[in-house]
């Protein structure tokens, strides 16, 4: 049996060469690039080349918090499940990195009967919770507006201002499930993923009321897996270390040797983020061991 690594990414192409040469042929890889990339036509030719890489397409235009990055995700999630094989799904980035080896992942998880998604009621229980109501009651444009681009920005927050000024929310059906959020990455067996993906068949309203939502990846497995059968399986774990203190220019941190210790140390399977050049040398450090 087989672990499918799902990749989101939209630049370093070099990095995905090295989250690749991690794995052996205990696992396939399926990787969405956004449409917007400028990753080039020969590195994606190359990606294409190695043989545990299944997939390498550019189906969307991922703006960061839209829409399409949730579409994105379960499109390579879909496609992972069209090989039997596959038993065990891991969801990342390209600014992720494996900090255990194959052999750890083929042992851990070979008789896991477990689901590892971190997840928290909505509206967060002994919260305010605004931020997180408004990303779901009002229209959040970042599909048709890029977030990263400071003007375009400016007219995303414009639109939210003005619906919270006209006294405008959007309804949420008394038929939606009740909701959850919790972060992007997970670990899933193939029976939970092909339940998420037979539910998103059956029940289109819900996958779509997830529009114009921010990080509508951030709710809808969540929401989708803890409201199934599957409730009782799930550690509120997604065994991915992030050190949410912002450092190195962003939040979450950009990952740097001085983390190497923890990231020795932890549970956790994945690490994120990594950029470079700040990363360089942690990255070669985890090599070290994870390649052994």
């Amino acid at each position: 049996m087989k672990q499918a690594i799902l990749i989101t990414a939209y630049k370093n192409y070099h990095h995905l060469e090295e989250i690749i040469h991690c794995f052996d042929t205990s696992f396939e890889l399926y990787i969405h690039i956004d449409k917007k990339s400028e990753i080039s036509d020969i590195e994606l030719t190359n990606l294409r080349k190695h043989d545990i890489v299944k997939l390498v397409e550019q189906k969307y235009k991922v703006n960061w918090g839209g829409f399409n990055h949730l579409k994105s995700i379960l499109y390579i999630a879909e496609q992972a499940l069209k090989n039997s094989d596959n038993h065990y799904f891991h969801l990342i980035t390209g600014h992720d990195f494996p900090i255990k080896t194959s052999a750890y992942f083929l042992d851990f998880f070979k008789d896991n009967t477990l689901e590892y998604l971190e997840h928290f009621s909505i509206p967060k229980i002994g919260h305010a919770d605004n931020d997180n109501m408004d990303r779901i009651e009002y229209y959040n444009f970042y599909d048709l507006w890029n977030y990263k681009i400071h003007k375009q920005y400016e007219k995303i927050a414009l639109a939210i201002r003005l619906q919270k000024r006209l006294g405008f929310k959007r309804s949420i059906s008394t038929k939606m499930p009740k909701l959850y959020g919790g972060s992007t990455y997970w670990s899933l067996s193939r029976e939970c993923l092909e339940y998420v993906l037979e539910f998103t068949k059956k029940n289109k309203f819900v996958l779509n009321r997830f529009k114009y939502t921010l990080c509508a990846e951030e709710f809808y497995f969540q929401t989708v897996i803890m409201n199934s059968n599957f409730a009782d399986k799930v550690a509120n774990d997604n065994l991915r270390h992030i050190d949410w203190v912002a450092r190195n220019g962003n939040n979450p941190a950009v990952l740097d040797e001085t983390d190497y210790e923890k990231l020795t140390q932890t549970n956790a399977v994945f690490a994120r983020k990594f950029e470079y050049p700040k990363s360089a040398g942690l990255i070669n450090k985890i090599k070290s061991f994870v390649n052994e």
